[in-house]
């Protein structure tokens, strides 16, 4: 059996914010839908929320922080994780979508780069520690990674730092009721190149960008208060669509990242999946089992924190990550031989796997 070089996790970190945002914070609110005020009593509006997407609560950060210093303390916590060098790092990718937004604000910083901003914050003097961002929806910490293995497995990094950190608390529409699915929070992962005859690591991984088709189902818009004239732009989503496009397309990438890999879906022992809606994972995963003709999704295979984290977008994989590899997520760990994948749909339309062996 040959040697070859595998891209393994060697530390990880999160960081949660301390602001917990129930469902009570949205009863003053006031929604609007097609220009006009939904005349739905909110605690309904609220209630019915948290039935679809799972969401009871979600975390903003502090007013002071940006997503750089968010994404700096995740990045500390996994350089101590891994009990490494920090001018060791190779490369630094941060994964984010809308840079530096002081609150209030509503506009974006992405001057330097993130990337930039964290390694001065962790005072790595090494030039050859690359810092660069990427912006691919909320897939971007996967896409991130997959950047990484390519650099480690072509031989040209040894350790790369991939950091999701957003504050979409900052971007979103107060007036627009899928406002409450979205969080802020920061997770980031280390990679490492190892040598190696066994199969581990990153085993395999597939992308596929839907532009043409389903480009529009998340992109920046006008509030949905028609009053409201100061030239700000939101996030937006058409949610039905955006669920319809994830519980066909996602489970038939994942399966090619598996096919990709030479395993079945009876091999996966754990199943990272972007945390963007409580049923929709679900939908996601049930339709993933069909495509292997089963019809049981086993239990405790899908380990989900969104009832209490909400949707932080690139944070919520790596963040996913690093609890359950401390065991934080009850009934949740994994063992040496482990078999995992990882996934992540959003704006694009970007749909992303990467399977995993621990």
């Amino acid at each position: 059996m040959s040697t070859t070089i595998q891209t393994t996790i060697i530390g990880t970190g999160s960081y949660i914010p301390e602001n917990v945002i129930s469902g009570n914070e949205f009863l003053n609110s006031t929604f609007f839908e097609n220009g006009n005020i939904l005349e739905k009593d909110n605690s309904e509006i609220i209630h019915k929320f948290s039935e679809i997407t799972e969401i009871v609560e979600r975390r903003y950060a502090n007013s002071d922080q940006l997503s750089n210093q968010i994404g700096a303390l995740a990045a500390k916590k996994a350089i101590e994780n891994a009990g490494i060098d920090k001018e060791t790092l190779d490369y630094i990718i941060f994964c984010h979508n809308f840079g530096d937004i002081p609150l209030n604000s509503n506009r974006t910083d992405i001057l330097p780069s993130l990337a930039s901003k964290v390694k001065k914050l962790l005072a790595i003097e090494n030039p050859d520690c690359v810092a660069y961002d990427v912006i691919f929806g909320c897939p971007g910490w996967v896409q991130g990674t997959i950047q990484a293995d390519y650099f480690i497995r072509s031989g040209d990094a040894k350790r790369v730092l991939v950091i999701g950190a957003e504050t979409l608390s900052r971007i979103i529409d107060p007036h627009d009721r899928d406002s409450m699915i979205f969080s802020d929070g920061a997770g980031a992962v280390i990679f490492e190149g190892v040598s190696s005859e066994e199969k581990i690591g990153i085993l395999a991984h597939k992308t596929e960008t839907h532009s043409l088709n389903h480009g529009g189902l998340l992109t920046m818009g006008k509030s949905s208060n028609p009053n409201e004239a100061n030239g700000n732009s939101y996030l937006k989503m058409n949610g039905r669509k955006l669920y319809e496009f994830a519980v066909i397309q996602v489970p038939q990438v994942i399966k090619k990242a598996i096919d990709k890999a030479g395993l079945s879906i009876e091999d996966v022992n754990i199943v990272f999946v972007h945390q963007a809606n409580g049923k929709m994972d679900a939908a996601i995963m049930k339709r993933l089992f069909k495509l292997y003709g089963s019809d049981v999704v086993p239990a405790n295979l899908v380990p989900m924190t969104i009832s209490w984290l909400g949707n932080s977008s690139v944070a919520t994989i790596p963040t996913l990550l690093d609890l359950v590899l401390k065991e934080q997520v009850k009934g949740y760990k994994v063992k040496k031989g482990d078999v995992a994948v990882f996934a992540s749909v959003g704006a694009g339309m970007h749909i992303n796997a990467f399977v995993y062996r621990f």
